[in-house]
Parts: structure tokens; C-alpha cells; sequence
């Protein structure tokens, strides 16, 4: 049973792979011609694990900033993951190990939390395992390849690959707001709050990744008490 979970979790995340190559293929390029080599792109996709972040990221190597300014930027742009991590955290069993707990969190992104917590029933560690391996397979390969070879692919291109990872997005989120009310008031909730938060005089000015926070919160509360989850 628990390999056929694992397999699952492969297939799932194939989506995310390819899409995650796309998207990745430019950040190499862009990692690029901030002066990393493909190894020292590939490594820091690998450890890293976030595109927002890693994007930021390479702002503050070209402009050769200091590790706290660094460290403060990813903590503000993935302080996200802590919430996700949270709401996955009810589907594990209670018996799961912390290194088993740790392993699942390393993988925790925007799209691997979308397929998880559409999940029924219980979140095994192995499925994680085969989502988490998948999709970080294609977002490390994709750097390395771009930051080896994307130089000479044109830009339009370039911006093409990374519409992918929007439809692959769409695609998790848009068959279960089809078929249940709440997820669909949390979609379009989430969508109406981003675009005031991006035009509001002072909420505009907050980094995205705290305006992805507050709206995360907002809708969250919104729905858990206009919908919450009854218990055995």
C-alpha cells in the first residue's frame, strides 16, 4: 500500500514537474547572468525551493547585499509556507514522525499544497515523498538547464515558458471550486482581496509575499467560520 502511495504522489506531481521546468528554465537564465554557474543554480533551487524567493533572491546577489538582508527577504516572501504547512499538518497522522513531518515540509509549495490538500482522507508521508520528489526534479533540472543552455533561446519564448505554471495552477484549483461552494468563495475571495491589496495607497506597499499573507489569513478565517469542518 504504502508504494502504491508513493506512485501516486509521482503521477500527481508530474503536472507540477513539467511546469516547474518551464518556469525554473528562466530563473536559470536569470541566475545566469547574475554570475552563478549551473551548479550553483541548480544547488540553490534545490535547497531553496521557491520561486518568489528565489527570484528575490537574485536581486539582492547581483546587488551583492548582506546575508541579513538576504535572510529577512526570504522570511517575509515564504512566511507563507508556515500557514500551508500548518492546514497540511491536519491531514498527517498524529503518530508521524518530526523527520517524516520535516521531510514533508521541504516540499511544501504554492502547487505542492494545492494537490496535498485536495487529498481525501489522510496525507501519507510516502505520498508527499513521490509529489515532492517529482516536482523538484523538474524545478532543479530546468535551472540547470537554463542556466547552461537558455542564453540563446529568444524572450518571447522565455515568457511563454512561464505561463505554464499559471494554467497548472488553475488546473489544481478549478475542479474542486466546480464542485464545492466554499472552495469556490475562497478562490474568488482570494482573487477579489490580491487585487485590492495590489491598488490600496499603503497595503500596496508591502512586499508580495506579506500581501499573500494577509490574504491567506482573511479568506482562511472568512471560510472556517462561515464553513467549518465537523470532526469525528
Amino acid at each position: 500500500m504504502n508504494k502504491g502511495v508513493f506512485w501516486k504522489g509521482l503521477r500527481d506531481g508530474l503536472p507540477i514537474c513539467m511546469g516547474y521546468f518551464a518556469v525554473s528554465f528562466a530563473f536559470g537564465i536569470q541566475a545566469a547572468a547574475a554570475g552563478l554557474t549551473a551548479f550553483q543554480a541548480g544547488l540553490l533551487s534545490l535547497l531553496n525551493l521557491t520561486s518568489a524567493g528565489q527570484f528575490a533572491g537574485l536581486g539582492v546577489i547581483a546587488a551583492a547585499g548582506s546575508y541579513i538582508e538576504m535572510a529577512a527577504l526570504q522570511l517575509v516572501i515564504n512566511l507563507r509556507y508556515l500557514l500551508m504547512s500548518a492546514a497540511l499538518s491536519q491531514k498527517v497522522e498524529p503518530k508521524t514522525g518530526t523527520v517524516s513531518r520535516l521531510m514533508m515540509a521541504y516540499g511544501v509549495t504554492d502547487e505542492v499544497f494545492g494537490v496535498s490538500v485536495l487529498v481525501d482522507g489522510t496525507l501519507y508521508p510516502r505520498y508527499s515523498y513521490g509529489l515532492i520528489a517529482i516536482a523538484t526534479f523538474g524545478w532543479v533540472a530546468g535551472t540547470a538547464l537554463g542556466a547552461s543552455a537558455g542564453a540563446v533561446l529568444p524572450d518571447r519564448i522565455i515568457s511563454a515558458l512561464g505561463i505554464a505554471l499559471y494554467g497548472m495552477f488553475l488546473a489544481v484549483i478549478l475542479p474542486p471550486a466546480k464542485k464545492e461552494r466554499p472552495v469556490t468563495v475562497a478562490v474568488l475571495s482570494a482573487m477579489a482581496l490580491s487585487t485590492l491589496c495590489a491598488v490600496v495607497p499603503g497595503v500596496r506597499a508591502l512586499s508580495s509575499g506579506m500581501r499573500i499573507i494577509l490574504v491567506t489569513v482573511a479568506v482562511a478565517a472568512f471560510c472556517a467560520a462561515k464553513w467549518p469542518v465537523k470532526e469525528q
